[in-house]
């Protein structure tokens, strides 16, 4: 039933869009928080104001200036995933840092100060005892952003190839004014809520960890 119509290459489409656009995201939002969180350096309080600004910028305010980047200075990136890569890295920025930073700041304060007495790195203590203690967080913010790339439709329909256009999009192109191919448009959307519910419950008990993280003292 997926090889109707192409939904079997939107179907990898879809991957090829979701994993990469949840993996970047992750590493560098824990790479920020990590810094906000427990490294001082000059305008740290100011810069972090700056990126809780950017959660107010509304997603369809970026899309006329990120298509003329890439169209202009970036033209070279056309014809490749990696426009809807940028685009999704660049809007989950904000609350990625948000809500892991938040987290990362109410860890114990003892270990990370006896981790550098200790001679570690602040990348050390980030890999060894930071990522190890915030699974939770990390899982919680992993499958937000999953789900938002995933079923995403608008980011994917300006940015993404002819060619590669994921599940979201190519239901949309089943619904017809005189005909719609109801069998495959069902096994399709079967499929489009059936893989971020199968996340979703893999990961539910670290989902439900970090949400409850931090909430009681």
């Amino acid at each position: 039933m997926l090889d109707a119509q192409g939904m079997w290459d939107g179907f990898l489409n879809s991957l090829k869009i979701a994993v990469p656009a949840t993996l970047v995201p992750l590493l560098l939002c824990s790479l920020a928080a990590f810094a906000f969180a427990w490294i001082d350096f000059k305008f740290r309080d100011t810069l972090f104001l700056i990126v809780i600004a950017l959660l107010l910028v509304p997603l369809q305010l970026t899309f006329i200036p990120l298509s003329r980047m890439f169209g202009g200075s970036l033209d070279f990136l056309g014809g490749t995933m990696f426009p809807v890569w940028i685009a999704h890295t660049t809007f989950a920025l904000p609350f990625g840092i948000f809500l892991l930073r938040n987290f990362f700041i109410t860890l114990p304060k003892d270990l990370i100060e006896a981790a550098r007495i200790d001679g570690a790195s602040n990348f050390s203590v980030f890999r060894q005892v930071v990522v190890p203690l915030s699974v939770p967080a990390l899982a919680s913010y992993g499958i937000f952003q999953f789900l938002w790339t995933w079923n995403d439709l608008l980011v994917a329909l300006i940015f993404a190839p002819r060619g590669s256009q994921p599940m979201t999009v190519k239901i949309t192109q089943l619904l017809g004014t005189y005909a719609t191919e109801w069998d495959i448009l069902a096994a399709s959307s079967f499929i489009v809520m059936v893989v971020p519910l199968a996340v979703f419950f893999s990961l539910q008990r670290y989902f439900v960890q970090g949400l409850l993280a931090g909430s009681v003292k």
